[in-house]
């Protein structure tokens, strides 16, 4: 695993969760190259803009975010060919299992509760990261779907 780069794109309009974020990902045992968008239109513009080859391994995707909510740009991602295949992984400050499930159905491949403590943030994307990989970026079975420090 240490020989991995990914390209990892973060959609999250709150500047403090970003950075947290980028200070986890330079904790990790592997190479991580770090994009991020602050809104909705910004997300669906960046992917569109980019061709399929150069798209991110995965999108950690915010729900709450101005402009264009992550469950309409997740819509979006699936509705569209050179996209529907990209790994999302929720990453929200929310839990609301009803909304959980719809997320699960419409293709999201994990979903992540934000944690406020760095050490389980860092240990929850690694976590994604290693298992992402496992399961060759693949949705897993809906009991395995929250991923939890």
């Amino acid at each position: 695993m240490n020989t991995l780069k990914y390209k990892i794109l973060l959609a999250d309009d709150d500047e403090d969760d970003c950075t947290f974020f980028k200070e986890a990902m330079d904790d990790l045992p592997f190479s991580v190259t770090i994009m991020t968008v602050s809104d909705g239109v910004q997300l669906m513009k960046f992917l569109s803009d980019t061709s399929s080859i150069n798209l991110p391994d995965i999108l950690f995707l915010d729900l709450n975010m101005p402009r264009k909510s992550g469950f309409e740009c997740l819509s979006d991602i699936k509705s569209i060919d050179k996209l529907k295949h990209l790994p999302v992984i929720i990453f929200s400050t929310s839990l609301d299992l009803d909304v959980v499930d719809l997320l699960y159905k419409r293709g999201a491949i994990y979903y992540i509760r934000k944690p406020g403590d760095f050490s389980k943030l860092r240990k929850v994307i690694l976590d994604a990261l290693t298992i992402t990989t496992q399961n060759n970026f693949k949705q897993p079975a809906r009991d395995n779907f929250i991923l939890q420090p």
